[in-house]
């Protein structure tokens, strides 16, 4: 297109990210999405096997990414990530937080210390700390970009996932703290808030027709979302489409909080 003034600024091409829980669902969205408009992916999650399946996937599109293990709750593993990053493409300019876990579904009153530190210590304290990691890289950039994969579960209590919607609130938060401090570095910090996906994650909703149907009732357009859906949004938030936008949380639930 020639003369176009707004649509390169959603190029992400030369640009590095890393996309943690990309070998399925919602991340793995995200990094192809990343990729089909030029970002250089790393595709992350515990499993080596998975996500160096992904990443052939997209490098047969004609797309780069490379695999990269981490387990997100790992101090190890997250310095390793960081540093085999770097190896691999030499600067780190996106991160996406949304490794997430959820062990436990039932009342408040039957939830162990062990899976709220193991929910906690996955969804909130690992974004934390890589966040921390990849600064120093991201002042490098010029324009880098985090994104904290939360949920609509972070703005309201759904009854039963009380560790759940406590990290996811908990991630909220640390993306305007971080979005506050680090908008003179020009790295911008937003938080995206999904509402129902078919995921692994989701899986004991959806599987459940009644609870399924219960939910869907809820949401205006009436149906749960698929990972591409939220895709466009991480795509727009990391490239300079949105350079103008820090410290926000993005809704992306159909409609169901209104």
């Amino acid at each position: 297109m020639e003369n176009a003034r707004i649509r390169p600024r959603f190029e992400l091409t030369d640009r590095v990210a890393i996309v943690t829980g990309s070998s399925k669902g919602i991340g793995e969205a995200m990094a192809r999405g990343l990729a089909e408009f030029g970002a250089k992916v790393i595709v992350s999650s515990r499993n080596q096997a998975s996500v160096d399946a992904v990443a052939a996937a997209y490098r047969a599109d004609g797309l780069e990414a490379t695999g990269i293990a981490c387990h997100v709750a790992d101090a190890d593993d997250r310095g390793r990530l960081i540093e085999k990053t770097l190896a691999t493409y030499g600067r780190l300019d996106i991160l996406i937080n949304n490794a997430a876990t959820n062990p436990y579904f039932g009342p408040v009153e039957g939830l162990t210390p062990d899976a709220y530190h193991k929910t906690l210590d996955v969804n909130l304290t690992a974004a934390l700390e890589l966040s921390s990691l990849a600064l120093p890289h991201l002042r490098k950039s010029g324009h880098g970009s985090v994104i904290h994969i939360s949920s609509i579960e972070g703005l309201h209590a759904n009854p039963n996932f009380a560790a759940y919607n406590i990290s996811k609130a908990g991630l909220i938060m640390l993306g305007k703290s971080q979005a506050r401090e680090w908008a003179s570095e020009n790295i911008r910090v937003n938080v995206i808030c999904p509402g129902l996906v078919k995921t692994k994650l989701s899986r004991a909703l959806w599987e459940n027709e009644q609870l399924a149907q219960q939910f869907t009732n809820m949401i205006p357009l009436n149906r749960m979302a698929t990972p591409d859906e939220i895709a466009g949004l991480a795509v727009w938030l990391a490239s300079d489409a949105a350079s103008y936008v820090t410290g926000g949380t993005f809704v992306a639930d159909g409609g169901m909080l209104g």
